[in-house]
């Protein structure tokens, strides 16, 4: 029986590697395996993690009817589809991936964030909470730089923590003008980035 797993963590916890792993370990011993992404870091048809691997994948842009690639995808004898970066999906296509699942027999492997920069929940993410069969958070968490638990994306402007913006931004903003920086709950309400 398919099933929708949604596998999700603060940013550098390791959803593109585990995702990749996956996708890696799937296909070393069956053909029937598709990735797709929703916006790579790289900002093309990749999924890419920070430790350095990467691999190709079907770029799905946000918000675009998923019934025809889902169907070519079945068509074609895919049984697993692993999804990264599946929080910029609306749910209308988490309710076409759920179809998918429930009609088509795929399953689906979608890994993301839970939530933005604002600390609210994605749309997609939202979906997913309400509807797959299986909710994971990572266990690899990444740290805020006083050691506890990071639970919050903050993503730092000219060395200030935003309050407002445009909840999707996609492409590797590590460094600069605007990057993203895990903080623990504390730090995020106080806007502290480091000590001192």
């Amino acid at each position: 029986m398919a099933e929708l797993t949604f596998t999700y963590g603060t940013m550098a916890a390791g959803k593109s590697t585990l995702a990749l792993q996956l996708c890696w370990q799937l296909r070393e011993s069956r053909s029937d395996v598709a990735l797709w992404t929703f916006g790579d870091r790289s900002d093309a048809g990749m999924v890419t993690s920070r430790i350095g691997i990467e691999a190709h994948a079907e770029k799905v842009a946000p918000g675009v009817d998923l019934s025809g690639p889902l169907d070519q995808l079945v068509r074609a004898g895919t049984r697993i589809l692993v999804i990264d970066e599946v929080q910029f999906a609306s749910p209308a296509q988490i309710d076409q991936l759920a179809c998918a699942v429930d009609e088509a027999d795929l399953d689906v492997h979608a890994f993301g964030l839970s939530a933005d920069f604002l600390l609210n929940v994605f749309p997609g993410s939202a979906r997913l909470f309400a509807i797959a069969d299986w909710a994971h958070e990572l266990p690899l968490t990444a740290t805020c730089w006083c050691g506890a638990k990071g639970r919050c994306n903050a993503r730092v402007v000219n060395g200030v923590v935003a309050r407002e913006g445009n909840q999707f931004v996609t492409g590797d903003v590590v460094h600069g003008v605007v990057h993203y920086q895990v903080l623990c709950r504390a730090h995020y309400r106080s806007g502290q980035l480091g000590p001192g």
